[in-house]
């Protein structure tokens, strides 16, 4: 159930430009990727698929050595594969590489700009490792533990058949050092980041929250969307995997991490593609929670503020806790699971995650073939590979997915691919898209669910036409309950046209839509597609519509907007028009200290009759205030309210424009007091702001 609130909007001081809406398509999609199929991606390259193929003896667990070609059968979706590629990788069989050759003129080879010269066939039986320390999520003592455990492996576990690489990333995703079997020079990049003075430790850099760019009067860069963007972690395994993509060889990526917090709506299609751009490099990740060995303590550590409440006596808080380590590990340990190797925490030995990462690249077969199916329809190819004699047990991934074409495929064919997309348990994600829904009660039954979308301007191709340029992208998404149930979808093309002297390349396109859904929760995911060159973008995410009637407080979302533009004329209920003006989310929460930032939420009173007249009558107080850190640095006067905004709905909307000039540049913790004085309730959400 749809809401056709349609707009598309090229963001700084330029108004909106209102796409004219088409009729919506109510497509539906019963061709269903193999649910499992995410985790087992394998590497297309020429259209020689990859894979590669441990045998271990059922008995003993011993690598069984000696096999040709002939032993091994190729099945995809049932129908044999003539194997073209064949070989053995051991690093028992390893031959030194010279220094100078693994290095480069440049020291930059593999992993960086340089062009280098080593090759696939010189690394031929060479155990590939990348050492990746993530300095955004460590605090100093987690930092310290991960060097040690690198020190650790370098001096005491590292072959000389291995070569290793290190890379951190702080501010930005640096290559400290390339692969090399050079240990002097590992343990040198390695020390530097224990020390908070060295370039690349950057305390300032850390980020855990998951905003976006805004649709702001300012000029952005792509860069910006990860300034509190919790997936650039996940942004930079992909970056390190498509690096790696060219090398047959299996490699191992190290990840020193102090967790990943997946605060807010998050974006699982970033997961995805990190753990399928891996998968497809033949590359498996072993996760590290450098947090170490912890005594969770009920009522929190040095590190929060005081529990107020009831919280810390009825075991609330000590589950919160629990649940906010279990969440920083979650992001890891599937990390590791979906790319074929480990998760290590809740230890402070982490040996074990270095040796286990050398038993799995001992020993393997990589058989190649080109595929008798010469579709590029993206779809999942499982495969199916037997040995040719019994008591051995085969241990590789079951299945790939096949290229897709773009420029020569047809409207349906077109229309078919944007459905399966949808569908896919594969994201795509050549196009950047940032997504931000919220909720407002229209009947005690019935909320209405505000979505928009942000895609970068830089990411659409405009082709010129006149004095105009101008593009098109398709947009589609649905809403699913739990149960797999379709409950709204939205399928629109969206035709911008702007002057070419407005410079398209730095602003933003934001598309908004809404549906209404019952309480309950829901799966919901959207797919962007630029029709220049058919590249996609995918946001999808879980999405909980809370039943406030069991609420002892009735409050909706707190929507945050940078922009307020006037209303089109609708005659359906739109939470988000108040007094004419429609009122433009801000996905990111990124805000210019010279611009205004708006806050629109609504109050939900009691249906229930009474006789008692005053008790009906509200009185509710609220105001908002900005914290940075546990510091209070901004508060408006107390606002109260003692009448319905809208009866029929038993509403109080409350409106501020909160100038943001006395405000510094930095990040805050934007808090919403509302206070019921007649129930004697009260609520306190908060919300990630960033001033620039």
């Amino acid at each position: 159930m749809r809401t056709p609130l349609i707009l598309a909007c090229l963001a700084l001081a330029l108004p909106l430009l209102y796409a004219q809406q088409q009729p919506a398509a109510n497509n539906t999609n019963s061709n269903n990727a193999n649910p499992n199929s995410a985790s087992y991606v394998l590497k297309v390259q020429s259209d020689l698929v990859l894979t590669n193929v441990v045998v271990r003896d059922k008995r003993t667990g011993a690598v069984v050595k000696g096999l040709t070609a002939k032993d091994f059968t190729v099945l995809e979706n049932g129908k044999p594969q003539k194997v073209e590629t064949f070989d053995f990788q051991s690093i028992d069989q390893a031959t030194p590489l010279n220094e100078a050759t693994v290095s480069g003129k440049e020291g930059q080879l593999v992993l960086g700009k340089g062009t280098g010269v080593v090759t696939g066939d010189a690394l031929r039986n060479h155990r590939l490792v990348v050492l990746f320390f993530d300095l955004t999520s460590m605090q100093p003592d987690d930092l310290t533990r991960s060097v040690e455990a690198a020190k650790n492996y370098i001096n005491r576990q590292m072959q000389p058949a291995d070569l290793v690489s290190a890379v951190s990333l702080g501010s930005a995703l640096n290559v400290d050092q390339d692969f090399t079997a050079n240990k002097q020079a590992l343990l040198a990049a390695v020390s530097r980041y224990d020390s908070t003075e060295q370039a690349g430790y950057q305390p300032g850099a850390t980020s855990t929250t998951n905003q976006t760019e805004d649709a702001s009067s300012f000029t952005p860069d792509e860069s910006e969307y990860n300034d509190i963007n919790t997936d650039r972690q996940l942004y930079a395994i992909a970056q390190i995997s498509k690096s790696l993509a060219y090398i047959n060889q299996k490699k191992s990526l190290l990840y020193f991490s102090g967790g990943i917090q997946r605060d807010g709506i998050e974006n699982q299609a970033s997961l995805r593609s990190a753990t399928n751009a891996a998968v497809r490099a033949n590359l498996s990740i072993y996760s590290a929670d450098m947090c170490g060995l912890q005594a969770i303590s009920p009522l929190g550590d040095a590190s929060t503020g005081s529990i107020r409440g009831a919280s810390a006596y009825n075991g609330q808080a000590y589950q919160n806790n629990l649940d906010a380590n279990f969440n920083s590990q979650e992001v890891l340990s599937t990390l590791a699971a979906d790319t074929g190797g480990k998760f290590y925490g809740d230890s402070n030995d982490f040996a074990p995650a270095f040796q286990a990462m050398e038993n799995d690249t001992a020993e393997y077969y990589v058989i190649g073939f080109r595929s008798t199916n010469p579709a590029r329809d993206g779809r999942y190819r499982k495969l199916q590979i037997k040995l040719n004699r019994p008591d051995e047990k085969l241990e590789y991934r079951p299945g790939y997915y096949a290229p897709a074409d773009y420029q020569h495929s047809n409207h349906e064919d077109r229309e078919r691919q944007l459905t399966e997309q949808l569908a896919s348990d594969l994201p795509a994600t050549d196009v950047p898209v940032y997504m931000a829904a919220y909720y407002f009660e229209l009947a005690p039954d019935r909320y209405y669910i505000p979505v928009s979308l942000i895609v970068p301007g830089s990411q659409i191709p405009f082709v010129k036409g006149g004095d105009r340029d101008k593009a098109t992208i398709d947009i589609i998404g649905e809403v699913k309950d739990m149960a797999g149930r379709a409950e709204g979808e939205v399928r629109q093309t969206v035709k911008l046209a702007i002057d070419q002297q407005q410079q398209v390349s730095h602003k933003n396109v934001q598309y908004t839509t809404s549906f209404t859904l019952p309480p309950g929760k829901y799966h919901v995911k959207f797919v962007v597609r630029e029709n220049e060159t058919g590249h996609m973008g995918s946001f999808e995410t879980d999405l909980n519509v809370p039943d406030l009637t069991k609420a002892p407080m009735k409050v909706s979302s707190v929507l945050l907007a940078s922009q307020r533009q006037p209303a089109p004329k609708s005659k359906q209920a739109n939470p988000l028009v108040q007094d004419g003006q429609l009122w433009v989310p801000n996905v990111a929460h990124v805000f210019r200290q010279d611009g205004h930032l708006y806050l629109l939420y609504e109050v939900y009173g009691s249906n229930a009759k009474t006789r008692d007249a005053k008790a009906q009558s509200p009185r509710l107080l609220t105001s908002i205030e900005f914290l940075s850190g546990s510091t209070k640095v901004f508060e408006t006067p107390l606002v109260e309210a003692t009448k319905l905004t809208d009866a029929s709905r038993n509403t109080i909307a409350f409106q501020f424009d909160v100038p943001l000039k006395d405000l510094k540049p930095g990040q805050y913790t934007c808090q919403v007091n509302v206070i019921d004085d007649r129930a004697g309730a009260f609520s306190f959400p908060r919300t990630g702001v960033l001033v620039r």
